[in-house]
């Protein structure tokens, strides 16, 4: 079926892409659902157009290429390295344009050389971008998942309260509610009577005699006979939601968190920047710095200049599955590309081995937009 509505310069964007050494793959619009709902972080989940097979089974319209692609891959075992290319419709309630629009670009899976695969993206979307719009001017906002997930760690926060700001990160608005959480008690009674009686009792600080004691309540109310989680399973959780409210930030780690998040400047001059605050904070940032100055490294090498880039510590992108690098593209204040490295998506989907990650995908309506402004 050809694709209608199409931009003019759409066939000279699949020209590019394959200069590029992509091999084009397209994949169903019709999607099982589960995969973006576990996946896809919840501000994609609440914009997924959703429907039902005659079976029951949950599918969705394809809101995005990356993880119909990599399901693709997997189901084609498919070796590595590979670098697939995609142009077409997507589908999702956007505030903002239509809800159905087209989007292009490449996934980049399973270069060994992470910093290399890393800059490549960056270089490969300014290009594709560079040739469409030319005497435009476009930004660049780069962030780094992986580099907070280290200074988190090592601040010495409970496993669980890594997990929340991890999962956070990219969105302002709840990073500072959960770091004001971090800095102030938990009202009385905020888990229940049940909870705050078991707190009483001693219970919580006794894992057999919790797990016990759920078990007779289950039994007793004759809950155990449909429960979809054991009394091992809840007494866990239970012990982890106790943990999470006792947990209090001192002043200073919370200000060498919000001293993190307030960096922003340009990508040359932020290797530096974050060694300095390491060394100044006491933290180890270790591999994660490294691989941050190994990709700088390679964006030059590249011939991507790192001084027309802007590093921002809290950036991130809405999707959960990013792992790593993190940037967007601008032109005339539009989002027109948007990627990041997603290490870990390959084996959540079905991959027997870990496969590295990287990608980027382009705005096929905002482009026209600011190719038709400029004309």
């Amino acid at each position: 079926m050809p694709l209608v509505n199409l931009p003019a310069f759409a066939p000279d964007l699949i020209a590019d892409l394959e200069k590029l050494g992509t091999e084009r793959v397209d994949t169903p619009v019709i999607q099982p659902a589960e995969p973006f709902l576990d996946m896809a972080g919840e501000d994609l989940r609440r914009r997924i157009f959703m429907t039902e097979s005659e079976t029951g089974k949950s599918l969705c319209l394809r809101p995005e290429f990356t993880i119909p692609v990599c399901l693709r891959h997997i189901e084609t075992v498919t070796g590595t390295p590979r670098r697939y290319a995609y142009l077409g419709e997507v589908f999702r309630q956007r505030r903002e344009g239509s809800n159905e629009f087209y989007q292009a670009g490449i996934e980049d899976l399973g270069e060994p050389d992470v910093a290399q695969a890393d800059a490549r993206a960056v270089r490969d979307a300014l290009t594709v971008l560079a040739n469409r719009l030319p005497g435009i001017n476009l930004s660049i906002v780069l962030g780094d998942q992986s580099v907070f997930e280290a200074v988190v760690a090592a601040c010495g926060l409970p496993t669980g309260w890594q997990k929340r700001l991890v999962h956070a990160f990219g969105n302002q608005a709840q990073l500072q509610k959960l770091m004001a959480d971090l800095s102030d008690p938990a009202p009385s009674g905020v888990f229940g009577p049940e909870v705050e009686r078991l707190a009483i009792l001693g219970k919580l600080d006794d894992e057999a005699g919790l797990i016990a004691h759920i078990d007779e309540t289950m039994e007793a109310t004759g809950y155990s006979t449909n429960a979809s989680r054991s009394p091992a399973d809840i007494a866990k959780r239970l012990r982890e939601k106790m943990e999470l409210a006792n947990t209090r930030l001192d002043s200073r780690t919370l200000g060498l968190l919000k001293e993190f998040l307030a960096l922003e400047l340009s990508l040359a001059d932020a290797p530096q920047a974050l060694a300095a605050f390491a060394d100044k904070a006491g933290l180890s940032l270790g591999e994660a710095l490294a691989r941050f100055e190994s990709r700088v490294a390679a964006l030059r090498q590249a011939g991507v200049d790192p001084a027309t880039i802007t590093y921002r510590a809290a950036f991130g992108r809405p999707l959960d599955y990013y792992t790593g690098l993190v940037f967007e593209i601008e032109g005339n204040a539009l989002v027109l590309a948007g990627g990041g490295r997603f290490d870990r998506l390959l084996t959540l989907l079905g991959a027997k081995e870990r496969i590295p990650a990287v990608g980027f995908s382009l705005w096929l309506d905002r482009i026209a937009s600011v190719k038709g402004a400029a004309a």
